[in-house]
C-alpha cells in the first residue's frame, strides 16, 4: 500500500458500508451483472467521460503505452456486478465504499491493467497475467508500492546529472544573439529523384504548422519551396508571397501527392514507396524549421540556420564516441511492421535520429545507475513511455492541444514524410518529453494511487457536469507476489507474464474472471511493443532477468487467421473454466464488425465449456481514438459478455422463437441507449444484435449445431441491423414477413 497510508486505510475500513460480497463463498446464484437491469447507459455516459481525459481520470493504466486500453469505469461496474448477488443495485454500490473481501479476480489478458486495478480499489484480491513483457512490466511499476519522496528525488539527481548536457543540443541563437530552447526541429523526408537525381522533398503540403482549432486561430506556418523562409499565413491561403525572397507559392501543395512524388528540377513523376525501397536504406531527412521558446516565454517560428545544423553535427559526433549507446536489434517482418520495412527501416534504432539516439543513451546510462530496483524499473518504465514521442516516426498535432503526435496514433509503423523532433529533456511548455512526461504521467499515478476517485455526472443549471468523488476506494501500491505462494501467504496481487492458457493457479480457486481479451485482427500488439522491450532490454538486462529480443510469441492469442484465433483463444478460455469457481462468472469486453470475430468467440466459449447468461452494450475505450474517426462506421459499442459454466445454464432448442428474443432484447437495449442521447452507428447496432444471437446460440447443446445455424443466419441478421438500426423495434414486423 502507498508509504503512510496503512493507518489512515484501516481507520477507513472501520467505516464501510456493507458489502455484496465479504468472502470468496458469499453468494451462489445469479449475480448483478446478469440482470437485465444493469445501468448499461447510466454507465456509459460516466465512461465516456472519463474517456476523453483518460490519462488524468485513470492515470493509472496510461503510466506508458498500451494499446485498446478500456476504460476504468466499465470494469468497476464489471466487478461490482459479478461479485454481487443478484438484485443489487449497482449503480448505487458504485458510488459506496465497497469491499469485496475475500474474493479472488484473474484476469488473464490483463494489458495495461485496468481489470486489476478497479479489482483492487475494490478490496479484492487480484491476479494479472498477460503473455507480452511489455504489458506486465508497465502493470507492474504502475501498481507498485513506491515511496513519493523517493521517487522525485531520485528524479532531481537524474536532472542534476544529464538535463544540461541534453537540453544544450536543443538550444538555438536568436536575431539579438540571446540564446533560447528549442522546442520542436521539423524535418521533411528527402528521396532522390531516379531520373536526374536531385533531392526531393516529401512535403505533400507547404503549410506545415496550424493551430489544433483553426477557425478559432486561423493563422498558420508555411514554408518557401524557394529559400526555406518560414512564413506566416491564413491556414485556408491558396497563395504566399514570401517575406524574404518574394517567391509566389500555394502553401496547399508540395511534391507528394498521394503515393507519387514530383521532382521540382525535372518534372518526373515516380512513386515515392517503390523509389525509396530501390535505395535500400532508410530515407534521408533535411531540417528545414523550429519552434522557439524565447527567454520571455514566447513560441517563435523560423527557419533552421546553419547554426542549427552544425549543432546536429555535433551531437552525431558525440554519438560515435559512446559505447554500446542504443539497442542494435533487427525488426522482424510482421503486419504491423512490414510498412517500416518497406522504407527499409531494419533496425529499431534506425526509427530515432543521431541526436535522439545521443540524449537517449546519456538518460538511459543514468538511469542504469539508480542503485533501487524498484527506482530503477520505474525510470525505465517511464523512459520506455517517452520513447512513442521521440523518434522520427511522429508528427506535428500543432497548437492548443498535445504538440506531438505519437507514432502510434494509426495503430501502425507508418513512415512519417514531415517528421517532428522534440526536445528531449523538454522545457515547461514542452509535449512528450523525459521532463514533461515525469509530471503527467508518474506525478499523477502517485497522486491517484494516494487517493483513488471515481467521476459522477450531475445536472446544474440545466448542464450536466463531472465531478470527482473520492473516499470510494483504496489506495493502490503492493508488495507484488511474483511467485503463486507469496499470494497464498496472503499478498494481494499476484503478477505473473506466460501464456495464460496454463498457469500455477488452483482450480476452482478464482471467483470471477473479468477482462478484455484481444480481438481477430491485424493489429498485433507484440509487433509494436518490440519497440519498447528493446530499449527495455538494454537499460535493465545487465543486472536483472535476461529476456528474448522479441515479445513475440506462438502461443499468443492475438491473429488475423480466425481459426488460429479461435484455438488459441479456446485454451485461454479452458484454462479459465479450470481455475474458476463453479459458482463464478466469467465476464469480458468484446466487439468486432465482421461475423468471423463473434463465430470465433462462440466457439471458443462452447468449446471450452462456457455459455452466455447475459450480453450488455457499453461505451469502449477512447472517443477520440484515430482509427475510429477514420472510420466509415465507428464502433463506439463494447459488449459485456457474461458467462457462466454450461452445467450451470438450462440447454435450449433452436426455433424462431429465439430470433423473437434476439430481436426485442437488442431494441430493448438500442431503445435505452438512444434514451440517453447516444446515437448509434449501424456497426454498434450490429455489436448488440451479434451479442444478443450469440447468447441464445450458446444455450444450444453443442457447438456444431449453434455454428451452422449462426453460418446460415447471415441474411436474416443483416436485415434484422438494417431494420434496428433505420425504424427501431416496429420495422421488425416486416423483417419476419
Amino acid at each position: 500500500m502507498a508509504t503512510g497510508l496503512m493507518e489512515a486505510q484501516e481507520r477507513l475500513d472501520l467505516r464501510l458500508a456493507p458489502t455484496p460480497k465479504e468472502t470468496a463463498s458469499g453468494f451462489r446464484g445469479p449475480c448483478a451483472l446478469e440482470d437485465d437491469e444493469f445501468p448499461f447507459e447510466v454507465i456509459s455516459d460516466v465512461a465516456e467521460a472519463e474517456s476523453w481525459r483518460k490519462e488524468i481520470n485513470r492515470p493509472t493504466y496510461h503510466v506508458h503505452k498500451w494499446w485498446a486500453q478500456r476504460l476504468g469505469t466499465v470494469f468497476r461496474a464489471m466487478v461490482l456486478g459479478a461479485l454481487s448477488p443478484s438484485g443489487t443495485d449497482v449503480l448505487d454500490a458504485f458510488y459506496r465504499p465497497v469491499r469485496l473481501k475475500g474474493a479472488v479476480v484473474f484476469d488473464p489478458f490483463m494489458g495495461s491493467g485496468t481489470t486489476v486495478g478497479e479489482a483492487l480499489k475494490l478490496g479484492a484480491r487480484v491476479i494479472g497475467r498477460d503473455v507480452n513483457p511489455v504489458a506486465h512490466f508497465l502493470v507492474r511499476n504502475a501498481l507498485a508500492e513506491h515511496d513519493a519522496e523517493s521517487v522525485l528525488a531520485t528524479f532531481r539527481e537524474i536532472e542534476r546529472d544529464v538535463s544540461h548536457e541534453m537540453r544544450a543540443f536543443y538550444r538555438t541563437e536568436l536575431e539579438d544573439g540571446t540564446s533560447a530552447d528549442v522546442l520542436y526541429f521539423f524535418w521533411v523526408k528527402q528521396v532522390d529523384c531516379p531520373e536526374c537525381g536531385s533531392h526531393v522533398d516529401l512535403f505533400s503540403s507547404r503549410t506545415f504548422a496550424r493551430h489544433a482549432y483553426p477557425k478559432r486561430h486561423p493563422e498558420a506556418q508555411s514554408v518557401c519551396p524557394a529559400c526555406g523562409e518560414v512564413n506566416a499565413c491564413m491556414y485556408q491561403a491558396a497563395e504566399v508571397i514570401c517575406s524574404h525572397c518574394t517567391e509566389r507559392f500555394d502553401p496547399r501543395t508540395g511534391p507528394a501527392r498521394g503515393q507519387y512524388a514530383t521532382c521540382h528540377e525535372c518534372s518526373h513523376r515516380f512513386p515515392i514507396a517503390k523509389t525509396i525501397r530501390a535505395q535500400n536504406a532508410p530515407p534521408a531527412h533535411r531540417l528545414y524549421a523550429k519552434l522557439v521558446l524565447t527567454p520571455d516565454g514566447k513560441k517563435i517560428y523560423a527557419k533552421a540556420t546553419a547554426a542549427d545544423r552544425r549543432l546536429y553535427k555535433k551531437a552525431v559526433i558525440a554519438l560515435k564516441h559512446r559505447t554500446d549507446a542504443y539497442p542494435r536489434v533487427a525488426i522482424e517482418p510482421g503486419y504491423n511492421t512490414n510498412q517500416a520495412l518497406g522504407y527499409n527501416y531494419r533496425f529499431w534504432h534506425e526509427m530515432f535520429n543521431e541526436r535522439q539516439l545521443l540524449c537517449l543513451s546519456v538518460l538511459a546510462e543514468r538511469i542504469r545507475q539508480i542503485d533501487d530496483p524498484a527506482l530503477r524499473q520505474l525510470f525505465t518504465c517511464l523512459f520506455s513511455g517517452m520513447l512513442e514521442f521521440n523518434n522520427m516516426f511522429v508528427s506535428y498535432k500543432g497548437e492548443g492541444t498535445g504538440a506531438v503526435r505519437h507514432m502510434f496514433a494509426h495503430h501502425i509503423l507508418k513512415p512519417e514524410r514531415v517528421p517532428l523532433e522534440a526536445n528531449v529533456w523538454g522545457t515547461p511548455k514542452s509535449s512528450g518529453s523525459f521532463m514533461t512526461l515525469f509530471k503527467r504521467r508518474i506525478g499523477r499515478t502517485l497522486e491517484y494511487a494516494r487517493d483513488p476517485f471515481e467521476l459522477r455526472r450531475r445536472r446544474e443549471n440545466g448542464r450536466v457536469r463531472t465531478e470527482k468523488v473520492y473516499g470510494l476506494s483504496e489506495p493502490l501500491g503492493y508488495d507484488i507476489a511474483t511467485e503463486l505462494r507469496f499470494f497464498e501467504e496472503g499478498r494481494r496481487l499476484y503478477l505473473s507474464c506466460g501464456d495464460s492458457s496454463r498457469t500455477d493457479l488452483r482450480t476452482g480457486s478464482v471467483d470471477a474472471i473479468v477482462t478484455d481479451p484481444p480481438f481477430f485482427d491485424n493489429v498485433h500488439y507484440s509487433q509494436l511493443a518490440d519497440f519498447f522491450h528493446v530499449w527495455q532490454r538494454h537499460i535493465l538486462d545487465r543486472d536483472e532477468q535476461a529476456s528474448p529480443p522479441t515479445t513475440r510469441t506462438e502461443v499468443e492469442v492475438q491473429h488475423p487467421d480466425a481459426g488460429a484465433f479461435t484455438e488459441r483463444l479456446c485454451g485461454v478460455w479452458m484454462e479459465a473454466n479450470r481455475v474458476l469457481s463453479d459458482e463464478g462468472v466469467l465476464a469480458f469486453t468484446y466487439h468486432h464488425s465482421r461475423s468471423e470475430g463473434w463465430r470465433s468467440v462462440l466457439e471458443a466459449l462452447m468449446r471450452a465449456g462456457f455459455g452466455i447468461s447475459a450480453a450488455h452494450p457499453i461505451k469502449a475505450e477512447m472517443s477520440v481514438a484515430m482509427p475510429k474517426r477514420q472510420a466509415k462506421e465507428p464502433i463506439d459499442l463494447d459488449i459485456i459478455l457474461v458467462c457462466r459454466k454450461r452445467f450451470q445454464l438450462k440447454p435450449a432448442r433452436w426455433d424462431d422463437c429465439r430470433w423473437v428474443t434476439v430481436r426485442s432484447k437488442a431494441a430493448a437495449q438500442v431503445q435505452r441507449l438512444e434514451g440517453r442521447g447516444r446515437a448509434l452507428s449501424r456497426n454498434d447496432v450490429r455489436v448488440i444484435v451479434m451479442a444478443q444471437l450469440i447468447l441464445e446460440l450458446s444455450r444450444l447443446r453443442g457447438p456444431d449445431a449453434a455454428l451452422t445455424i449462426l453460418d446460415a443466419s447471415a441474411a436474416r441478421i443483416e436485415a434484422s441491423i438494417q431494420a434496428l438500426h433505420e425504424n427501431g423495434e416496429r420495422s421488425f414486423e416486416e423483417v419476419d414477413a
